[in-house]
This record gives structure tokens, sequence and C-alpha cells, in this order.
């Protein structure tokens, strides 16, 4: 007979392997969209998204800090599953695909994005700003 401890740490692990996969994918994704917005078939409206999407996820600041309860994280949770998704579905099939196919093959690291940094330390001064001038 197992014991609620073991029952408890058995869903754990299955929980922490299943979100590992998850990270995993969602990093592959991250790098395939990188390469779609280098490619010069992938339209202009597509890119924008991509460049927007990549560049948030590979930013060393969040819009919206961690530390933050619930708030914090979901940002991570809804901002960036939703960019993917729209940047998967404006990306054309077949650019998506061979970009898809060098991810798989190919061994990658995905860089630091410092400007997308810039643009979130400008968009919380602009709120500070703005809600000082309230005041």
């Amino acid at each position: 007979m197992s014991s609620f401890r073991d029952d408890v740490l058995t869903n754990a692990s299955v929980n922490l392997d299943a979100l590992k996969r998850w990270a995993a994918a969602l990093k592959k994704n991250i790098f395939t969209l990188y390469l779609t917005s280098k490619d010069p078939r992938t339209p202009l409206l597509a890119k924008l998204i991509v460049v927007l999407t990549v560049g948030y996820a590979l930013s060393p600041i969040d819009l919206i800090p961690d530390f933050i309860p619930i708030v914090g994280y979901l940002d991570d949770l809804l901002l960036l599953p939703a960019g993917i998704w729209l940047a998967i579905r404006l990306v054309p099939d077949l650019v998506w695909q061979e970009c898809k196919a060098r991810t798989e093959s190919e061994a990658f690291t995905l860089p630091q994005s410092f400007g997308a940094a810039v643009v979130v330390v400008l968009f919380w001064s602009v709120l500070c700003l703005w809600i000082l001038s309230l005041a």
C-alpha cells in the first residue's frame, strides 16, 4: 500500500517531467521563431510579432517582475505562449517547417536580448513618470 507522500512525490515527479518537456519545446519554438525572423519569405507582420515575442522571451528583464505574487508569472504563462501561437500562425507553413527542421538538426543557443530589456525599462520609466505626474 502506497502512502500519501509516495503518491504526491510520484505525481510531482510526473508533473516536473511534463514541465521540463514543455520548457524544452518552448525553447525550441523560440529558436525556430528566431530563425523564421531571419528568413526573407516571412511576411513583415509575422516578423514584427516574431521579433517582439523572441525579444521578450530572451530579455533578461520581465515586463511584470516575477517577485510580484501571481501576476509576476502571468506574463510568462500568458503573453509568451500567446505571442508564440500568433507568430506561428503568421509564418508561412513552408518557412516554419524548414526552420523547425533546422532547429531539430542543429545545436543552438539563444542569445539574450538587451534591446528588449531596454524597451521594458523604458516602459516602466514612462509608466512611473506618468503616475508621478498624476500625483
